[in-house]
C-alpha cells in the first residue's frame, strides 16, 4: 500500500438561494477529477459514474461530462438523469445551476 500515488480529496460547502450543496473532487492518477455534487435530495455526478446503476437504485441523480472541478459542474448542462430526477424536472438539457433547488 505504500507504493500508491498521492491523491487529493477536496470537500466545497456551497449555500446556493438556500441550499445547502456539498461539492466533492478527487484526483485521479493520470485521469481527469472524479466531481460530484451532493443535494439534499440527489446528486450530480461526472460521468466516471453510471446513471444505470443510480436508476436501478431509484436515486435522484443526473450525469454531466467534461468537468474537471465543481464549479464547472454547476455551469454544466445535464447530459442524462434518472426516471424519479425527471419527474422533479431535472431533465438533459438543464444547466446544473438552473436545478440547485430541485436536488
Amino acid at each position: 500500500m505504500d507504493n500508491l500515488p498521492y491523491t487529493s480529496i477536496r470537500i466545497k460547502n456551497f449555500n446556493i438561494d438556500d441550499h445547502i450543496l456539498t461539492g466533492i473532487e478527487i484526483e485521479l492518477p493520470n485521469a481527469p477529477n472524479l466531481v460530484l455534487l451532493r443535494g439534499e435530495k440527489g446528486f450530480i455526478m461526472c460521468g466516471y459514474l453510471n446513471i444505470d446503476v443510480c436508476e436501478k437504485l431509484g436515486l435522484i441523480a443526473a450525469m454531466v461530462s467534461g468537468v474537471k472541478t465543481v464549479e464547472d459542474l454547476l455551469d454544466a448542462q445535464i447530459r442524462a438523469s434518472t426516471t424519479k430526477a425527471k419527474e422533479l424536472g431535472i431533465v438533459p438539457g438543464k444547466k446544473v445551476k438552473e436545478i440547485i433547488d430541485l436536488i
